[in-house]
């Protein structure tokens, strides 16, 4: 059986690194090649665990880099791209939003076009697998839920940065026959978590006694997906998806900001062994982003019926295994938020 060569793009970061680990262990007879531009957000800390494994190959590089993307293809012709580089917080995106165009659009569409004039018309058994993410369709109200046909409604750049990408992946199969499968998720949180994000940053906050700040009145609800479920929901949605298909994933599991926060701070002082109510005291409420959305959630039920896949485990479950993760992780914490893990690939790979 020939071996199937597959390009992870930003197989370093999140939740690449846990559907990077996924394939490798899961499937030998691929080979993945791991594409990450090792910016802040990617940690080859993460993959520490099958760094030596026969079908695994670790590429530096950027998806901007045209000339560069164009070889790797010419050399590897790969089968089948999953892509999950992007830039992706939204605090961001309002600072400096060429960034993120460059990287989630223009990226996507090097990469768009190297696949294509790669296999030319012969797509046979490839697939460009796109993973999005629910910002693409706006706000909510009080009730409602994102399905696959809602209206794209993007509120800031970091979102119309990846609404314009999934349309040109839309495009490329219309326009060229090019195969392509979706997914839109909600939240992510789990281990490995750059912690810029809620829940990592607040981890790490109330680890050093440090305030929590939430936006506006803490009401903004979320749908959150424990990210070893997302990586799951990708190897389903990879291999049993149909092509042209969009599917939305997510952990039919809305919190509100507030009350996640509050849970959290009960589970961390009851894994600290500190007095119950002690890290709540640690909420701060701070200015409203520009452009906040009100209320994202999703309607998972596509991907459930057709493809059999469910989140496995509660928030409070997953919460509980992420919060134990990170305090058992203290010095992956500490090399992330002092710098430190971006010598890793220096002393690797040099």
């Amino acid at each position: 059986m020939r071996i199937k060569n597959i390009l992870i793009t930003g197989g370093s970061g999140f939740i690449g690194s846990h559907v990077v680990r996924l394939f490798v262990e899961k499937y030998p007879n691929y080979h993945i090649y791991n594409l990450d531009a090792l910016t802040y957000a990617g940690n080859l800390e993460n993959l520490k665990d099958i760094e030596h494994h026969p079908n695994y190959t670790f590429i530096k590089g950027d998806i901007t880099d045209e000339p560069f993307i164009e070889s790797l293809f010419i050399e590897h012709k790969f089968d089948n791209v999953i892509h999950l580089a992007a830039e992706s917080h939204v605090d961001r995106s309002i600072k400096d939003p060429l960034a993120f165009v460059k990287t989630n659009v223009i990226g996507t569409m090097i990469l768009l076009n190297a696949f294509k004039n790669t296999w030319k018309s012969n797509f046979e058994n490839k697939i460009f697998y796109h993973i999005s993410t629910d910002e693409v369709y706006g706000t909510l109200g009080e009730s409602g839920l994102f399905t696959e046909s809602t209206p794209y409604d993007p509120n800031s750049p970091y979102s119309a940065s990846k609404a314009s990408s999934d349309h040109f992946v839309r495009a490329y199969g219309e326009t060229y026959g090019l195969p392509y499968i979706i997914t839109n998720c909600s939240n992510n949180y789990g281990p490995n978590q750059f912690p810029e994000k809620l829940i990592p940053l607040f981890i790490n906050n109330i680890i050093h006694n440090k305030p929590l700040p939430v936006y506006g009145d803490g009401n903004y609800t979320r749908d959150w997906l424990f990210v070893i479920d997302h990586a799951r929901a990708i190897d389903v949605a990879f291999h049993e998806g149909k092509i042209g298909e969009t599917y939305n994933i997510g952990g039919f599991n809305e919190w509100k900001n507030i009350d996640l926060v509050k849970l959290l701070c009960t589970q961390m002082d009851d894994e600290l062994g500190r007095d119950k109510g002690t890290s709540e005291k640690l909420i701060t409420y701070v200015k409203n982003r520009p452009g906040h959305d009100l209320r994202y959630a999703i309607d998972a039920t596509k991907i459930k019926n057709e493809l059999g896949w469910s989140p496995s485990l509660t928030f409070e479950e997953g919460l509980k295994k992420t919060i134990r993760w990170y305090l058992d992780n203290e010095e992956w914490l500490k090399n992330v938020t002092s710098g430190d893990y971006q010598h890793y690939y220096q002393k690797q790979y040099h």
